[in-house]
Parts: C-alpha cells; sequence; structure tokens
C-alpha cells in the first residue's frame, strides 16, 4: 500500500515535470499577450496565431529554448519573403508601441520589431534589464524619445540597431561599454551631442552606422582603435575638425563615410594610400589643401567622392597608376591644370571635374 501511493507521488510529479517542459510557462504568455495589446496589425493578422496554451508552439515570431521552454526569441519584421506576406501581397504595417510588458521575459535573446513604419512610443528603459539579451532591432519605426542611459548594462549585446526612428537625445555615455558589440546602427534619427570620445572601447563592432542625425563636435580619433571596423558612416551630421589621420592605418577599413558635415583641414595622406579602402567619400565639407599624390598600383577604390569641398592644385599624377577607379568625382572645388588623358580619366564624364577654377 505505501508502495502504490510513493509511487502514484512519483508519477504525478513526474507529469507535472513533463507538462512544466513541454509548453512555456504562464508568465511568459501573459507577457506576450500584453505586449501583443500595446500593438494593431490590421492587414497580415499575424497575432492571429497567438492563441492556444502553448506559445512555444505556432506563435508568429516566436521561438523557445528547447529545454526549459522559456521565450528566446520575437522576431516581428514587417518586410519579410514570408508566405504571409506573400498572401497579403503588401508589407506590413503596425501601430501601437513596444510594451514594458516584453522586460517580463527574462529569457529573452533576440527582440526584433522592425521595418512596421508606425510603431511609436519609446524604448521602454527596462529593455536594459533583459541580461540575456544579444540581438536588439529596432530599425523602420517611428519611435521617439531617448536611447535607455544604462544601454551599457547589456554585456552580451552583439546588435543594436535602431534605425530609421525618431530618437532624439544623445548617444548614451555607457554604450561603449557594449564590449562584444559588432554591429551599431543608428542613422537617420534625431540624435544629437557628440560621439562618446571613447568609443573606441568598442572592440568587436566592424560596423558604425550614425548617418542623417544632428551629432556636433569632432570625431574622435579612438574609432582608430577598433581593429575590425570595416565600415564606418558619419555623413550628414554636423560633425567639425579634422580627419583623424589615424584612420588611414586602420588595416580592415573598407567604407568611409564622412559627407555632408563641416570638416576642415587636408586630407591625410595615408587615407588615399589606404590600400584596404575601397569607398571614400568625403564631399560637402570644408576641406582644403593639396591632393596627396600618394595613388600606386595597390590603390582600387570602387568610389572616390572628394566634390564640394576647398581642395586646389593639380590632379595628382599618381591616379593614372592607380589599379582601379570605379567612380571618381573631383568636381565643385579649386583644382587646376590639365585632366590626364590615361585611365582611370578617360572613361570618366566631365562632370567628375566640373565648376573647378581651372580644369
Amino acid at each position: 500500500m505505501v508502495h502504490s501511493v510513493f509511487f502514484s507521488v512519483l508519477l504525478a510529479l513526474a507529469l507535472a515535470f513533463s507538462t512544466a517542459v513541454t509548453a512555456c510557462t504562464p508568465s511568459d504568455k501573459a507577457a506576450l499577450l500584453s505586449f501583443r495589446q500595446a500593438l494593431n496589425d490590421p492587414y497580415l493578422g499575424i497575432f492571429n496565431t497567438w492563441k492556444g496554451e502553448d506559445c512555444c508552439a505556432n506563435w508568429y515570431g516566436v521561438t523557445c529554448n528547447p529545454e526549459t521552454k522559456r521565450v528566446a526569441d520575437v522576431i516581428l519584421r514587417g518586410e519579410s519573403e514570408d508566405p504571409i506576406f506573400e498572401r497579403a501581397g503588401r508589407s506590413g504595417h503596425m501601430t501601437g508601441y513596444i510594451s514594458p510588458s516584453i522586460c517580463a521575459l527574462d529569457r529573452l535573446t533576440t527582440l526584433v520589431v522592425a521595418d512596421w513604419k508606425a510603431i511609436s512610443g519609446e524604448i521602454p528603459p527596462c529593455i536594459t534589464s533583459l541580461s540575456q539579451l544579444r540581438i536588439l532591432d529596432l530599425i523602420g519605426n517611428t519611435i521617439s524619445g531617448r536611447i535607455p542611459a544604462d544601454i551599457g548594462s547589456l554585456s552580451r549585446l552583439t546588435v543594436l540597431n535602431l534605425a530609421d526612428n525618431q530618437i532624439s537625445g544623445e548617444i548614451p555615455a555607457s554604450i561603449v561599454n557594449l564590449n562584444k558589440l559588432m554591429h551599431l546602427e543608428l542613422r537617420n534619427n534625431r540624435l544629437s551631442g557628440v560621439i562618446p570620445s571613447d568609443i573606441g572601447k568598442l572592440s568587436m563592432v566592424s560596423r558604425v552606422l550614425f548617418s542623417g542625425n544632428q551629432l556636433t563636435g569632432t570625431i574622435p580619433s579612438s574609432f582608430a582603435n577598433i581593429y575590425r571596423l570595416a565600415d564606418l558612416d558619419l555623413s550628414l551630421n554636423q560633425l567639425t575638425g579634422t580627419i583623424p589621420s589615424q584612420f588611414g592605418s586602420m588595416p580592415v577599413l573598407s567604407t568611409l563615410n564622412l559627407d555632408s558635415n563641416h570638416l576642415s583641414g587636408e586630407i591625410p595622406a595615408n587615407l588615399l594610400s589606404n590600400s584596404r579602402l575601397n569607398i571614400l567619400n568625403l564631399s560637402r565639407n570644408s576641406l582644403e589643401g593639396h591632393l596627396p599624390d600618394v595613388f600606386t598600383q595597390k590603390t582600387y577604390f570602387t568610389v572616390i567622392d572628394l566634390s564640394n569641398n576647398y581642395l586646389r592644385g593639380a590632379i595628382p599624377r599618381s591616379l593614372a597608376a592607380a589599379r582601379y577607379i570605379g567612380h571618381l568625382d573631383l568636381s565643385h572645388n579649386h583644382l587646376c591644370g590639365p585632366v590626364p588623358k590615361s585611365p582611370p580619366f578617360d572613361r570618366l564624364g566631365s562632370s567628375s571635374f566640373a565648376s573647378n577654377d581651372c580644369l
């Protein structure tokens, strides 16, 4: 009798444990449903799949850890090749806001709410309590307010993409503490103030895209400390000062866009002789001096745009030695002298040299 009672208790515990690990937790389900209530999807009906007891089973965009059955990923993209978009014959359009209830998903590693065009409100400050978060992607909405000041506490974050929103305020100083970050994209917002001077602490980052904001101050030379940095875009801001000469020594930098700022001084010679760099846009600044005559057979640029500056002197003869120059724009400067007839000049249109003093 005692043996059968003991066995019954064990069986009940086993069944309870089995139930616990085969369905999402009630707290995670409640958090998702509260998150859903703050959003309105009038066209695709993706939230129609958010029903049933188990949020780990066939809830659109929700993925759970297979062992713990805790919600690990919430990925909702407004532009996708998923059949639900093909059936609707359109991209997504969602209104509402990101509810703080998302922060109750304390095992969340990925949060993507991207390209819905009309999701507004602010980034919930509690987002920085999600200690497991690796990807935060909110691109392509109308989110406003500020980036949470303690964003740097997300120590596991590898991707931070807040581009194409209406976020204002300064870039938080704590952002430099994201030492696992590989992709940082804040372009096309309303950010102001200066770029943190110690941005070079982001030692793992390969892309930094800050274009289309209202950033002021000088370009931190510490960017050059980021060994893996391949793509740096600071264009369409209000940056002043000179281009750090250290940029010419960066080992993997391939794209540098600094156009449409208020930069002055001369173009660092080692920037043009850096054989790794193949897209360089310094147009629409106040750069002056002569073009450095430093091009070699290792030079390979798909784009060099130095237009709309105050450059003077002659076109460097060594440009003819370059292995490849795809697009060259020297227009709207104060250059003088003959335009060489040899490659790459023989296939460039007159617009590449227009509005100079005496070319």
